[in-house]
């Protein structure tokens, strides 16, 4: 039994690795060097000047202690196959997802303190004694202990496992370590869910009813109702928003603005193959490049609503006007032309 859940591990850890070199490239190591260099600098000037009235920190550490404690997953390397040939290995299995609830709450809980003990300047600046911010912490493993096992017990009834939660949350967890993979490279394996939003319906009336336009209209309602494309440019915009409000370096939030705008136009590539398990579509009396066309359209347009809406927050928060103009130059070179770029070597491969 251990065995065969080893290999498991082994295996989704080589999957992991595998697109973590396309994440972790040299750019993007850069990228987090420069960008961990000035997070260093700031948290060193805070420290030298801090505030009088510090109630900005204790509502951050607060919130930032609230987020922390929730955080982390178990991972039990269940299939939906287990259900039925693993049935009568039940009560070892029983035993093997405690193991893997004590070894989550381990490693999560050292990456809590870690972090803790990262801000330990900041709860001592603000007064609290070395032992009072070792009681917090210890408070907060404590916490965290309470609700991996609440968690843990959600899937255990009456001394059995509940086989449909417990395989859900497992493919939910793969899932969403998955589509972080996706931000950045084509990820295999990912299940998109479709969800109609009928205050959305309206939307679909922007787009003409023509001919030419049929696939401009598939893709439009795909793109509303993907549970997933939709969603995530949506967090995404509001990240970019966000971050021009309450970042006071406009070259670090110009940055992030157009980082986030890349990531955004690289996610909604998946468009162009969202409608390929349509089979009849191959049988649509149109050009196969009104198919690019389609696409194309839907993402600029998303792509140039968020920025317009980046470059009016952008206005009315820089001081430095010049770092607006530096969103929009890059943005529109990542909508007139990488976009076309990319579709094409999509096309290509599919071809």
């Amino acid at each position: 039994m251990k065995e065969l859940f080893k290999k498991r591990r082994l295996s989704f850890l080589e999957q992991e690795i595998k697109y973590a070199r396309y994440v972790f490239n040299d750019h993007f190591v850069l990228f987090l060097l420069i960008f961990m260099g000035f997070v260093s600098v700031q948290y060193s000037q805070l420290l030298r000047n801090f505030p009088e009235n510090p109630w900005v920190v204790i509502l951050g550490l607060l919130l930032f202690s609230a987020f922390i404690v929730p955080w982390g997953r178990f991972a039990t390397y269940l299939e939906p196959a287990d259900r039925q040939f693993l049935l009568v290995k039940e009560e070892e299995l029983l035993l093997y997802f405690k193991e893997r609830v004590r070894r989550a709450y381990l490693f999560w809980g050292a990456i809590q303190t870690g972090l803790l003990v990262l801000l330990a300047p900041l709860f001592l600046a603000l007064g609290l004694p070395f032992w009072g911010f070792t009681l917090y912490a210890l408070l907060l493993l404590g916490l965290k202990y309470w609700i991996f096992q609440r968690r843990s017990r959600s899937f255990i009834q009456q001394g059995r496992l509940a086989w449909e939660a417990l395989i859900a949350y497992e493919a939910k967890r793969k899932q969403g370590i998955l589509r972080f993979f996706a931000l950045f490279t084509n990820v295999k394996g990912i299940s998109n869910s479709i969800k109609r939003r009928a205050y959305l319906d309206f939307l679909t009336s922007l787009v003409k009813k023509q001919h030419q336009e049929t696939w401009t209209n598939l893709y439009l309602r795909s793109y509303l109702r993907n549970g997933d494309l939709f969603a995530l440019s949506l967090r995404l915009l509001l990240l970019s928003l966000l971050l021009l409000i309450f970042i006071p370096q406009a070259m670090v939030a110009a940055s992030f603005t157009v980082l986030f705008n890349y990531l955004m136009i690289f996610q909604l590539l998946a468009l162009y193959e969202a409608l390929d398990y349509q089979y009849l579509t191959q049988l649509f009396p149109l050009e196969p490049t009104h198919k690019v066309k389609g696409v194309k359209k839907i993402i600029r347009a998303l792509a140039l609503l968020s920025l317009a809406l980046e470059s009016l927050f952008a206005l009315l928060f820089f001081q430095e006007k010049i770092w607006v103009l530096a969103i929009l130059g890059l943005s529109l070179v990542l909508v007139f032309f990488y976009l076309p770029f990319k579709l094409k070597r999509l096309v290509d491969e599919k071809g």
